[in-house]
């Protein structure tokens, strides 16, 4: 009989202790073994029950959740989801637990104080039973740069970029990207797009963390913002984000279309834009994450003539999404997380216009042969 996900719930709500594990055991997979009102019971039921999972509340009474979390971390680590308030404040202290350690987050929906959890019940349960399967959380080197210039990143000559760098990122992405970004210059001629999987709300605050330690000019996209050396553009939650060639410039265009793949925004969509309108100029990157979303669509950068990339599963919080796009054949090359930056320094860190021809080091990529992983359960 497959062993079941021991889960602990961390809530100062006597309603959320009541309401999280009616809908957690509804899959059979999982078993809510305790609740806890705050840290201070939380610690004790952690060494008593002994859970594989805890999902922790932040706004606590005593002891809240980001002292919880840095407790738990010192001691012996494991996999920590948090529930977060749907809220500015809630998301920036979700961010907070991400860098302290939580494997990953679920905001409770804006009328969860009704007791209404369905809109995201499932997808509690499958990060639950995503984090068993990853473990504790993997290290994150830390990031190079950490205090950037803080010279007025706007008032940039908008110069075209010799590439552009296309990221899919789910699970883990929050650290992971703070680390890579923080690895390049404020001249780096590329311009990256991004979809994180985040819902709406957290990816405005997910850029301006992001843009306040790195020297690119990071922020969340709008419609019509421009592709221009040294720029990266956070996909906004809830919409598509597509790239296009229109008559003032190389920009972004964002939808509202159904959800592909059971996401929106979706890396699908945006690699396939990036390889219809940049075709050899293009660079997709498969990032950590579970589920497949971006295979298909890095598929298509291939197809294109372009150069795709997957973090390597060593280095990933959850490889689900570089694994399926590398058993697929779409990934050329596999880079660890730790020298993903300076691989793209050396292969588009030169002031080449975009319609330079890849050079032999990048042709050599495409013929190097991808170790293709074992599928897993």
């Amino acid at each position: 009989m497959k062993e079941r996900v021991r889960v602990l719930v961390v809530d100062d709500s006597a309603l959320m202790r009541k309401l999280i594990p009616m809908i957690l055991e509804r899959d059979p997979d999982i078993e809510v073994v305790g609740t806890a009102m705050d840290g201070s019971f939380a610690l004790r039921k952690i060494a008593e029950l002994q859970p594989d999972i805890v999902t922790l509340d932040l706004e606590m009474p005593r002891m809240d959740g980001l002292e919880t979390l840095r407790m738990i971390m010192r001691g012996a680590p494991l996999p920590v989801i948090v529930f977060s308030t749907h809220s500015k404040e809630g998301a920036y202290s979700t961010f907070k637990a991400l860098a302290l350690g939580a494997i990953d987050f679920v905001a409770k929906p804006r009328n969860a104080a009704a007791g209404n959890l369905e809109p995201v019940a499932l997808q509690l349960a499958e990060k639950i039973k995503v984090a068993k399967r990853a473990g504790g959380r993997k290290s994150i080197p830390k990031p190079v740069l950490e205090a950037p210039p803080s010279s007025n990143k706007r008032s940039r000559p908008a110069i075209p970029p010799n590439r552009v760098i296309a990221i899919g990122i789910s699970t883990g992405g929050p650290n992971a990207l703070q680390y890579l970004l923080t690895q390049f210059p404020a001249d780096f001629p590329a311009t990256f797009v991004v979809v994180q999987h985040m819902p709406e709300g957290f990816t405005d605050m997910f850029a301006r963390r992001l843009d306040e330690c790195c020297a690119l000019d990071v922020h969340e996209a709008k419609s019509g913002d421009l592709l221009i050396a040294g720029r990266v553009l956070i996909c906004p939650g809830n919409r598509h984000m597509m790239v296009r060639r229109m008559p003032r410039g190389e920009m972004v265009v964002l939808s509202d279309t159904p959800p592909i793949n059971g996401h929106r925004p979706s890396a699908d969509v945006l690699f396939h834009s990036v390889a219809q309108e940049f075709g050899l100029t293009s660079v997709g990157i498969i990032m950590t994450g579970m589920g497949e979303d971006g295979a298909e669509g890095i598929g298509a950068i291939k197809a294109a003539g372009g150069m795709t990339i997957a973090q390597s599963e060593e280095t990933c919080v959850v490889a689900g999404m570089p694994r399926a796009a590398m058993m697929k054949g779409f990934v050329q090359k596999v880079v660890p997380l730790d020298t993903l930056g300076a691989h793209l320094i050396s292969q588009y860190g030169s002031d080449r216009s975009g319609s330079d021809k890849q050079d032999s080091s990048e042709k050599s990529d495409k013929g190097e042969k991808v170790p293709v992983p074992t599928p897993r359960a």
